[in-house]
């Protein structure tokens, strides 16, 4: 029995597995159970014996993982800090440097940036998203309002438009970072590029 449970898992995670890559490779919605199946080296049976659709699958791929900027915010801003400038851009690097070390999280990052229609039962993944920068937002304006308290950020710039900005930052930072264009040099620019957005708040 437990050897039967020890299968049931392993094959569990390589379905995921697959199908992560295929959603990679082709969309999500491009992408069939039978491709997945045919990917995890599984028969269609054995994908519906673990879920019940491929919005089962998708989800059970999405919690896999647990992605800053998305899902985890709390766990790496944390206000109170001799500069919170300094705070808000280790965040910034630890974001990107998620990317470089967790294939999972990157090619589920890329999965949602540039692979996945919201539509139907997949509009509650857009929903995760916005709370995650809603949260995201939140916790910078905290951070700026210490270093505004501290006389760190810079005269007439509001901790909420700084908060706005550094969002906006990101996002646009992120996504540019997964579509990897060398001409534009993101990846290798990346830590340069959050010193600056950070060094653009400080008070001079």
């Amino acid at each position: 029995m437990r050897r039967t449970k020890e299968d049931a898992r392993q094959t569990r995670v390589r379905i995921i597995a697959a199908a992560r890559a295929m959603f990679v490779r082709r969309g999500v919605s491009r992408t069939s159970l039978e491709q997945v199946a045919r990917a995890a080296g599984v028969t269609r049976g054995a994908i519906y014996w673990h879920f019940a659709n491929k919005t089962e699958l998708f989800y059970a791929m999405r919690e896999q993982v647990s992605l800053p900027m998305v899902d985890r915010i709390g766990l790496t801003l944390q206000p109170g800090g001799d500069d919170p400038l300094e705070d808000i851009e280790r965040l910034l690097r630890e974001i990107v440097q998620t990317m470089e070390r967790d294939a999972c999280a990157r090619q589920t990052f890329r999965i949602i940036a540039f692979k996945c229609e919201y539509v139907s039962e997949l509009e509650r993944e857009l929903r995760n998203q916005a709370r995650g920068h809603a949260e995201l937002y939140a916790r910078l304006v905290q951070a700026y309002r210490s270093a505004k308290r501290s006389g760190a950020l810079r005269a007439r710039l509001t901790p909420e438009l700084a908060a706005l900005e550094t969002c906006a930052f990101l996002s646009g930072l992120i996504r540019l970072w997964l579509l990897d264009q060398p001409a534009m040099r993101v990846r290798k620019s990346a830590a340069r590029l959050i010193a600056a957005h950070i060094a653009t708040k400080r008070a001079h």
